[in-house]
């Protein structure tokens, strides 16, 4: 079986090191980089399957790297690592495409865990090749990690497309702001933040925007629902 290929992005070299060693234990290859703009090179020089990414880097900060490796790349997970874990700087990283957080100091089984998780839900399955979900013109191709409008593909960040699923498998009913932040981000909802109308609003730009038909609605004090007319 091929070796899957990391990209460790932090300036402390005995975390670094201690991540490096640690996923090299586990027949992962790795590779380290200082600072952000060595990630952002390295990064368009190989082909890595997850970036582990610190967001206290010195010069170009982790975010900053984050957005940058999404202009080129919105499919490929991307954990952040920080000494913060208020929710502000967790929705900060989300915002610019983060896919999971976790806070320093930690155990590495625990990174481990985690990152197990991002790659078996950004790799295709071979167990069940004919899953797609649709709703309408609408579909999501469960083992390629695909969607499609009108026959269309639709190019989506990887939170927006677990976002885009978990509507699509609770189809016809209405989803609470609560349901999404547990479900989608795993986290405990903030009233007053708004990143779950701004991913809903990234959503209806790529799936419903030149379509009459739209199929994310708003349901006023509710939540959200996605269904056809």
């Amino acid at each position: 079986m091929e070796k899957q290929h990391i990209l460790i992005v932090e300036d402390e070299q005995k975390v670094a090191n201690f991540i490096k060693k640690g996923l090299e234990t586990q027949s992962f290859e790795a590779l380290i980089a200082e600072d952000g703009q060595t990630a952002i090179n390295t990064f368009s020089k190989h082909t890595f399957d997850l970036v582990i990414l610190d967001i206290g880097l010195p010069g170009m900060s982790g975010l900053e790297v984050c957005a940058k490796i999404r202009e080129s790349n919105t499919q490929v997970p991307i954990l952040m690592l920080t000494a913060l874990g208020s929710m502000a700087d967790k929705l900060s990283g989300f915002e610019v495409g983060t896919d999971d957080y976790l806070v320093k100091p930690f155990d590495f089984m625990e990174l481990l865990v985690r990152v197990k998780a991002l790659l078996k839900r950004s790799t295709p399955s071979s167990t069940s090749p004919n899953e797609i979900l649709k709703v309408a013109d609408l579909e999501l191709d469960l083992a390629q990690k695909l969607a499609f409008r009108g026959g269309r593909q639709i190019e989506l960040t990887a939170k927006e497309y677990s976002l885009l699923e978990y509507l699509m498998r609770n189809r016809g009913r209405v989803i609470s702001k609560v349901d999404i932040a547990e479900n989608v981000w795993d986290i405990n909802f903030d009233t007053g933040t708004n990143f779950i109308e701004v991913y809903i609003n990234y959503l209806r730009n790529k799936v419903d925007k030149g379509f009459e038909n739209k199929l994310i609605h708003t349901v006023v004090g509710m939540g959200y629902v996605l269904k056809a007319k």
